[in-house]
């Protein structure tokens, strides 16, 4: 996408440009702008384009991009054609995701700014995110999920995260030293790893594909999450689902006992 001109854009969602004051801002903005440079921070997508302005974009919780899509797919909020005749797609039922055009101004009061290290192209180093986490206490899941702290993790990676950390999730972030820290960063590194090796992970609900249509294989390599009452792979104990924050949470409690 890099280099290529966007030479038309149709947004037709008022949630979906909801960071903009309309969908025509967004495609006002947009429209006839060369890309620079398309990248990531987070979960967010930075796309910098020739006048200045970035255009960042958010899946939410059942967003997904898709290249060359057919026009009729349902819940199609956002197409770009580029001047090679590329389509770029957003896809997004439930509407949590955006997309939106910023200038410097706006970037720096968007949300995209309270975002922490990036867990894997940036990882903090442990003492780092230790300070980052000094007095917490809300349970380590929902910081993981925070994004602030660590930046890149979504409900399902943060299970598996914790398991390889063998930290309960509900333990206050503020208890865990650096060397729990330590593991937390090794083992997020090595899940993002595995995620991006097996395309992502899809559910039977199919709300993530891969951009090309495929569906992702890591839900083959979970650990914990989606696995209610069945057997930990590592002690045979049933791996148990609580609720934190308002997201479903899977972990083993013997491997991830309260300390």
């Amino acid at each position: 996408m890099a280099g290529r001109v966007l030479e038309s854009v149709i947004v037709t969602h008022e949630r979906t440009a909801r960071h903009n004051s309309s969908p025509g801002e967004v495609m006002s903005r947009l429209e006839g702008r060369r890309v620079i440079s398309v990248g990531r921070r987070g979960k967010f997508l930075e796309i910098s384009l020739d006048d200045g302005q970035t255009m960042v974009a958010h899946l939410g919780m059942s967003g997904r991009w898709s290249v060359n899509a057919e026009d009729d797919i349902p819940h199609t909020h956002f197409r770009a054609v580029l001047d090679d005749r590329t389509t770029v797609s957003f896809i997004d039922p439930r509407t949590f995701g955006f997309v939106a055009v910023y200038d410097d101004g706006d970037l720096v009061e968007s949300g995209i700014s309270r975002v922490g290290a990036d867990a894997w192209a940036e990882p903090p180093t442990a003492g780092a995110l230790a300070r980052s986490m000094q007095g917490r206490t809300a349970p380590i899941k929902a910081l993981l999920l925070d994004q602030a702290p660590l930046a890149g993790l979504g409900n399902i990676y943060a299970d598996e995260v914790l398991f390889r950390s063998r930290i309960h999730p509900l333990t206050p972030g503020g208890e865990l030293g650096v060397a729990d820290l330590e593991r937390v960063l090794e083992a997020t590194r090595e899940v993002l790893a595995s995620a991006i090796a097996n395309g992502g992970t899809t559910l039977d609900d199919l709300a993530y594909l891969l951009p090309d249509g495929r569906a992702g294989d890591n839900s083959l390599s979970l650990a914990v999450y989606g696995r209610e009452d069945e057997p930990c792979i590592t002690c045979g104990t049933p791996i148990q689902r609580i609720v934190v924050r308002s997201r479903s949470t899977h972990f083993c409690p013997r491997c991830q006992a309260v300390a």
